[in-house]
């Protein structure tokens, strides 16, 4: 059990808290958890929040020596910050003689695990990591929300959905809920209500895209790419995501080469196992050198787009084009 729900059911707190990890559902879900418990019958006065890389430490530390506002306590919740990677010192040394009826909340996606404020934290609080799940996890964590609302999926049915709605749990459980609504009273789910109502992200898109172009099926491949501009979809950001798909490709190839499973792999590069299943599968129709060139020329691809030399939608079709012959 997460030692936040213990806090909560116990009632008793600590002065310090971090949460962390990839896994960005999870991060905050337990932030609100936690922040209802520690704010409840404070008033806005007593809860200060801070997000962002500019956050002024001085001014954070005179806000947490600051007495409450006729309450017990004070909250400080801080978020994405980079506090934990650099420029937390100052801070660090403050907590560890901070005041007692203060109360700190981190929320960051990255953390630095040698600085010294996570260091202290670590020493004076609680720490909890959110990581991606693992696909039995994940599996299990969504038949318990349709359980919960009396609804069965077919296996394949599953399937198509974690295609379509990528691995974001915040993004599933929004597509879980236009789900629910859309059977209605129909107690299973199967793939036609799946391709029916649930939105296919532009990642799964663009992993369709790479695979035509992998399969060298050029006509598909300028298919796909011409759906996600019906649907509005910038070029730039298409060719973005192009050259990351293929620098994970080249990731997953490397670290297969050197003998790692996809369970490593997968730990390695912050995906679900399912998704390294498919990553291996696409990268093997590849070479190295290939893809290592495909991600340079979509960096190449980028800056003329940016010098005036190429329209940016001719040139998300040339990288097609060429690498789909």
């Amino acid at each position: 059990m997460s030692t936040i729900v213990e806090d909560i059911k116990a009632g008793q707190f600590s002065n310090i808290y971090l949460l962390c990890g990839a896994e960005a559902y999870q991060r905050k879900r337990y932030r609100d958890f936690l922040m209802d418990a520690l704010c409840k019958d404070l008033d806005s006065m007593n809860v200060n929040r801070y997000e962002g890389k500019d956050i002024n430490v001085a001014q954070v530390i005179d806000l947490a020596e600051t007495m409450p506002f006729f309450a017990d306590k004070r909250v400080i919740l801080i978020e994405n910050s980079g506090l934990f990677g650099s420029n937390g010192e100052k801070l660090a040394e403050y907590l560890n003689e901070a005041s007692g009826s203060t109360f700190f909340v981190f929320v960051e996606e990255e953390v630095d695990k040698r600085s010294k404020l996570y260091k202290t934290v670590s020493a004076k609080g609680k720490v909890e990591a959110y990581e991606i799940l693992k696909d039995n996890d994940l599996k299990r964590w969504i038949l318990t929300i349709l359980k919960n609302e009396n609804k069965q999926i077919t296996e394949n049915a599953y399937q198509l959905f974690v295609e379509k709605t990528g691995s974001d749990m915040n993004n599933m459980r929004t597509e879980l809920e236009k789900l629910i609504s859309y059977v209605g009273e129909c107690p299973g789910i199967t793939p036609e209500d799946v391709e029916a109502i649930c939105y296919t992200r532009i990642n799964s898109k663009i992993f369709d895209l790479v695979e035509a172009i992998a399969l060298k099926r050029q006509k598909q491949a300028l298919e796909v790419y011409g759906d996600m501009l019906a649907l509005k979809e910038p070029p730039m950001r298409i060719l973005f995501l192009v050259a990351k798909q293929f620098n994970q490709l080249l990731m997953v190839r490397e670290l297969r080469g050197k003998g790692l499973d996809k369970n490593s792999i997968a730990a390695k590069i912050g995906a679900q196992e399912w998704l390294v299943r498919k990553y291996m599968d696409q990268a093997s129709r590849f070479t190295t050198p290939g893809l290592k060139q495909a991600v340079n020329d979509c960096v190449k691809m980028e800056e003329d787009v940016k010098k005036g030399r190429i329209s940016d939608t001719l040139a998300v079709e040339m990288i097609i084009i060429q690498y789909s012959r």
